[in-house]
């Protein structure tokens, strides 16, 4: 078995950086009463989406992307009580999709394209990203405002935040650290999912 030795000249610090990244989250969760009523306004906004017919299509890259999985795993399976499915899809699911719509078209169209094809009035559209300036999902909500869906966005507050900007609702952590944005964005999506079932009359 090979072993992968620290840079040369380089002292771990493990202690001290385990410490340092528990207490930035601390400090940010404490922070996080500030977003109940941007949450509350979400869950319901989502929640009359299903209780229409109508469906939620997620989108994020990378760490974002697997938080938009579990969301829709959380609705389309179960989170808390057994109950209907619930219409959820994350975009992100397929390789072959995104990429024969990445090769065919950009990757800035990964997201946009699939709005085109399932989204319709009456939808709604959640995108997530620390940085809130992911090309492919400015692009996904501007089609998605076309066609008539809601759009959400779950992101950080990082200068250059257009997301913010192109969504109906925004549920802005106030950190500027990708880690930490990301562990309350799954805090978030688990706050969410339990409002969606009591609104819908499963809680």
């Amino acid at each position: 078995m090979t072993l992968i030795a620290p840079w040369p000249g380089r002292r771990l610090d493990l202690t001290g950086h385990l410490q340092r990244a528990l207490h930035e989250h601390q400090q940010l969760f404490a922070q996080l009463h500030g977003l109940s009523e941007a949450i509350e306004q979400t869950a319901a906004q989502i929640a009359d989406t299903l209780r229409r017919g109508n469906k939620l299509l997620l989108c994020g890259n990378g760490g974002s992307a697997a938080d938009a999985e579990h969301f829709a795993a959380e609705l389309a399976g179960r989170f808390l009580h057994d109950r209907p499915a619930l219409a959820a899809v994350a975009l992100s699911g397929s390789g072959a999709l995104l990429s024969c719509i990445g090769n065919d078209y950009g990757f800035e169209h990964v997201f946009a394209r699939q709005v085109a094809a399932l989204g319709v009035q009456g939808d709604c559209l959640v995108g997530l990203s620390t940085s809130g300036r992911s090309p492919n999902l400015l692009t996904a909500m501007q089609e998605a405002r076309t066609r008539g869906l809601t759009t959400i966005g779950l992101t950080g507050q990082r200068d250059g935040n257009l997301l913010a900007e192109a969504c109906d609702h925004v549920i802005a952590v106030p950190h500027t650290a990708t880690a930490r944005i990301q562990e309350a964005h799954g805090f978030i999506v688990h706050a969410l999912c339990g409002l969606i079932e009591i609104q819908l009359g499963h809680g």
